[in-house]
């Protein structure tokens, strides 16, 4: 069984260096073509996918919607989940990335984006930024709801989905496609692969990268194939 990991294409405030978070943003015309670019990839790859899962917000969905175009699997199932949304960057969210390392400093920023357990600072439950007042989380428990996310965090809230959705389709020899965010596959690259704490900080996921795990019956990783960071000059999950 397979599964496949997809950043979403760039978006609006990936191009703008604004921290996004929870923040519903569309893609630019370059994250249309990222992601139309993954899904050609895939079809070269002659992949065929049982089933598939993203986020509720609309970069990534549409991401999804394009590249099961490229391949002609348009009809495949798709469960959308809030559990694979992005990180919540709390407060920083639609602030710019280098403009608040300056005011904040290079290092608290840094630790903030690229470290394992470090909170950034977090909304107010009155402030409009804070999910509470979007109406997709209305019938949610509003406890948990989060107002600010470390990558650990978002781990603890990704697992779940994974435990009880995605990996019951593995194990019944479903190939599995997974479109979400940067550091939602962060968190659920450094499970599955069982990477530190101290080595996270050095993973990233560049946009429209398919990554393809091939698991054993016990979901252990067989191999893993990333397709295009030659092409795209991007960072590997590795790096």
């Amino acid at each position: 069984m397979k599964l496949v990991i997809v950043r979403h294409g760039e978006s609006a405030y990936n191009e703008l260096n604004l921290f996004s978070g929870w923040e519903d943003i569309s893609l630019t015309a370059k994250g249309i073509q990222e992601a139309k670019e993954a899904g050609k990839q895939l079809a070269q790859q002659k992949m065929i996918f049982d089933y598939a899962f993203t986020s509720v917000l609309k970069r990534s969905i549409r991401s999804l919607n394009y590249i099961l175009e490229e391949m002609d699997q348009e009809w495949v199932p798709v469960h959308k989940t809030w559990r694979l949304n992005e990180r919540s960057y709390g407060a920083l969210q639609r602030l710019n990335k280098a403009e608040t390392a300056k005011e904040q400093g290079e290092e608290r920023v840094s630790r903030w984006r690229k470290s394992y357990d470090a909170l950034p600072p977090l909304l107010d439950p009155s402030d409009p930024r804070h999910p509470s007042h979007d109406r997709r989380y209305q019938s949610m428990d509003q406890r948990i709801l989060p107002a600010g996310e470390s990558l650990k965090t978002t781990l603890d809230r990704v697992l779940p989905c994974w435990t009880d959705e995605i990996a019951p389709r593995l194990l019944a020899g479903n190939n599995v496609l997974l479109v979400s965010h940067r550091n939602t596959l962060r968190a659920l690259v450094k499970y599955l692969e069982n990477i530190s704490d101290d080595d996270i900080v050095n993973v990233d996921v560049p946009t429209g990268i398919p990554v393809i795990y091939h698991f054993d019956s016990q979901l252990s990783i067989v191999s893993k194939k990333e397709l295009g960071t030659a092409k795209k000059g991007g960072k590997s999950l590795s790096q």
